[in-house]
């Protein structure tokens, strides 16, 4: 049996995406190890593959980074492989440097493009490191695929690298895990789920709520700037309408998901790699039957426009906002014929189809 190491960054609870490709790496006959990190609020992980994570002296940027991939460089060096799977430019690096000391294949899956996030605008050392890591290495791989058609088309006219898209389409599932049942006072949901990060929109929406009728913001995940929107919501006396819901394994949160009325994805486009995304929790929302409303990013807005699903914003002003979804929650109609869309959307927007163009990547492999 073929062994293939799969490194993330993360602490694999909450990555729909790793988890996917893993499982069906497994499925096809790999002997799969998928490498991550421990965190001091990590949940427990059970898969039905096999899982390492790594406890790190050091969980902030600059030094994080270095102990990872040196860390990582000697367990992929040590460790026996037949094919080695980098996800993001983080963890590309080490398994480069491996895959070329013992001539094995490697496959590089880029979520997002790295040097254009959020995070590293504005930073332009750390900007240039990492770019200078990604000039070195993307022009020599020959195994790549990436989230969306538009990032491929930057990595194209960029490096000269084909690109395949596999998007982050959900499973379709056929019944959900149990979980408590939702109730805020009869109140209507709008749903954000995801990481807490610079330019998700959070900010907009916690103040577009004083002016939505009869309705929460459950916010579900957790990341950089979870602390800031928890004072921004007490300074603005929103405890009971912003609900801080924390961390969701991803098996447990379509059962959460299901039982909201919006599903909110308002990222703003600041760098490529926003405003090139196309993020789980578009097609999670869809999978959970939630009509969106969604911010112009390009390939998020052809969706939801192809389909019919949902509202594409024109502004992140407060009122706008605002009277965008009391609109969305009270115009019954509208909101049954997105729902009936969005049934025809699955469809065809589903893992079970996509993950056939991943087989074919891997087909040659085994």
């Amino acid at each position: 049996m073929k062994r293939i190491i799969i490194s993330v960054t993360s602490d694999l609870c909450t990555d729909q995406r790793v988890h996917k490709v893993a499982t069906t790496l497994s499925e096809m006959g790999f002997d799969v190890l998928l490498l991550g990190r421990q965190l001091a609020d990590s949940l427990p992980v059970e898969r039905n593959y096999k899982t390492k994570r790594l406890k790190l002296f050091f969980n902030q940027e600059v030094w994080f980074y270095m102990e990872y991939n040196i860390r990582l460089f000697f367990i992929l060096l040590f460790t026996k492989a037949d094919v080695f799977l980098a996800n993001d430019l983080d963890t590309l690096l080490p398994n480069f440097l491996v895959s070329k000391i013992k001539h094995k294949p490697l496959v590089y899956d880029s979520h997002e493009m790295f040097c254009e996030g959020p995070e590293l605008q504005g930073r332009k050392f750390v900007q240039s490191v990492w770019r200078l890591i990604e000039k070195s290495i993307l022009p020599k791989l020959k195994y790549a695929y990436t989230v969306s058609h538009s990032i491929a088309i930057a990595y194209k006219n960029d490096y000269e690298v084909d690109f395949k898209v596999i998007r982050n389409i959900s499973k379709l599932e056929s019944k959900t895990k149990e979980v408590k049942q939702l109730n805020f006072d009869d109140k209507k949901i709008i749903l954000y789920q995801g990481v807490m990060n610079p330019g998700r929109g959070l900010e907009e929406m916690i103040a577009a709520m004083p002016l939505i009728n009869n309705a929460v913001l459950l916010i579900i995940g957790f990341g950089k700037v979870e602390q800031e929107l928890k004072e921004l919501v007490k300074e603005k006396h929103l405890e009971g309408k912003v609900i801080f819901f924390g961390k969701v394994p991803f098996e447990q949160l379509l059962s959460y998901s299901e039982q909201a009325d919006i599903g909110l994805l308002l990222e703003r486009p600041l760098g490529l790699s926003f405003a090139y995304a196309l993020p789980n929790k578009l097609f999670d929302y869809i999978h959970a039957n939630l009509p969106i409303i969604a911010s112009p990013l390009v390939e998020v807005k052809s969706i939801v426009q192809q389909y019919n699903i949902g509202k594409i914003v024109e502004s992140y002003n407060a009122e706008y906002l605002a009277a965008t979804i009391n609109e969305m929650l009270s115009n019954i109609e509208q909101r049954n014929s997105w729902k009936q869309n969005i049934q025809e959307a699955k469809k065809e927007l589903n893992w079970e189809k996509e993950e056939k163009k991943l087989q074919n990547i891997y087909a040659h492999f085994l």
